[in-house]
């Protein structure tokens, strides 16, 4: 299959690679015989239907190097969530700019707008590509061991967490930290990662795939408590009780919406606050100290798994592979094979789109609480080389030599 001009966007929430996977197949898009135009949407679908459009082709290979290296959507993006007349427009965009392919880098939603703007292709007879590739920390892609996204995310969450158990050891009391994840708790359980002696916190982790109950909570911190005299907690931002209602959302005066119509819950620390203030308040423990992360995560500097680079970088060659070798539409995956390594597929559109992956059950203890080994083993090779690692002292203690 010739192409001579595609199209890229980037979609929902920025990540520490995403730019890996733009920058993957603007070069592998370089490399053809004769090279194949690359024009990049700012601000993603928004900046298709304004026509706000850059050519990559005419940035030089060393800026896109450094590009790729850096956090964050170099394109920006956005929270638009298309319906029907929206992708029309983009349709219409795309086409009298004569474009072979679009590709779009982004999560659940993005491969939604995907399956749109192929339809519209498809009802109009133009022969336009259209293909996904993954994007989000959530690690909530179906048909995916893994999305690219994630592992720096969950390098950040793990050492994090590392560090506030050392700051909790040396300073005993509760500490509790909030993470991202609405519907799938795999962000939140990477805290798990920073347990490297057994009374390493975070001693509990709650996620949005378990009922929440707060007597419950509290009886856990007591126990873990009364034992260590100190206790570490990760807490999913989706945690909900019985009904399926979120805490968080229980807890605001006003429930704030996306364009998606989900309940914010990010950027706020009223969850935080409560669960905080009810340990204080019935467990009578008086320091307690909690943190919400809110986007730190996404983007931070400096905390990078290499493995995810490396992956996000060959989701986007792959995405230009696929549409060269005759695919129409479908959605990058990435497939664990043998110990630790991967393959990529192209699924069907349909199998992805609007839907949803939770953590699986092998992976979550059976009190509700924490993770199990299944969950680190599949984690670990996710993170990248030099992670950091706490050390101890061995304490060797002296005897008591006065009467006091």
């Amino acid at each position: 299959m010739t192409l001579r001009k595609i199209l890229v966007a980037q979609g929902g929430g920025p990540t520490a690679v995403i730019n890996q996977s733009l920058v993957g197949l603007a070069l592998a898009a370089r490399q053809q015989t004769p090279p194949i135009q690359v024009l990049g949407a700012r601000f993603g679908v928004r900046g298709i239907i304004e026509e706000d459009l850059v050519d990559l082709s005419k940035e030089s290979q060393d800026d896109l190097e450094r590009v790729a290296l850096t956090p964050s959507s170099a394109l920006g993006s956005t929270r638009d969530k298309p319906d029907l007349a929206y992708c029309q427009n983009i349709f219409k965009v795309l086409q009298a700019h004569q474009i072979d392919s679009f590709f779009y880098i982004g999560g659940n939603d993005s491969s939604d707008t995907v399956r749109i703007v192929r339809q519209e292709a498809q009802a109009s007879n133009y022969p336009l590509r259209c293909i996904h590739i993954p994007k989000t920390i959530d690690n909530d892609l179906v048909g995916n061991d893994h999305t690219p996204g994630f592992a720096s995310a969950a390098r950040f969450v793990a050492q994090a967490f590392g560090g506030a158990s050392l700051d909790n050891a040396a300073l005993p009391g509760v500490y509790l930290g909030v993470v991202m994840g609405r519907h799938a708790g795999f962000l939140t359980a990477a805290a798990a990662l920073a347990q490297n002696h057994p009374d390493d916190g975070p001693h509990l982790i709650y996620l949005p795939e378990r009922t929440f109950d707060m007597a419950q909570f509290l009886a856990d911190v007591q126990a873990v408590y009364a034992r260590l005299g100190r206790c570490v907690v990760a807490v999913s931002e989706g945690i909900h009780d019985g009904s399926g209602m979120a805490i968080a959302s229980q807890l605001a005066k006003e429930v704030e919406r996306d364009a998606h119509g989900n309940v914010q819950l990010s950027g706020n620390g009223a969850l935080a606050d409560v669960l905080s203030e009810a340990i204080k308040s019935q467990l009578k423990i008086k320091r307690v100290r909690a943190d919400t992360f809110g986007y730190l995560q996404r983007s931070f500097l400096g905390c990078v798994s290499d493995v995810d680079q490396r992956e996000a970088r060959m989701a986007g060659e792959k995405a230009l592979q696929f549409a060269l070798t005759g695919a129409v539409e479908g959605s990058v995956a990435i497939r664990r094979t043998g110990d630790y390594a991967v393959d990529y597929a192209l699924l069907p559109i349909e199998e992805v789109a609007g839907k949803t992956r939770v953590m699986d059950d092998v992976f979550i203890n059976e009190q509700g609480n924490h993770v199990t080994p299944a969950f680190v083993s599949y984690l670990r090779p996710l993170l990248g080389a030099n992670l950091a690692q706490a050390h101890r002292l061995a304490l060797h203690r002296i005897e008591k030599a006065s009467d006091a």
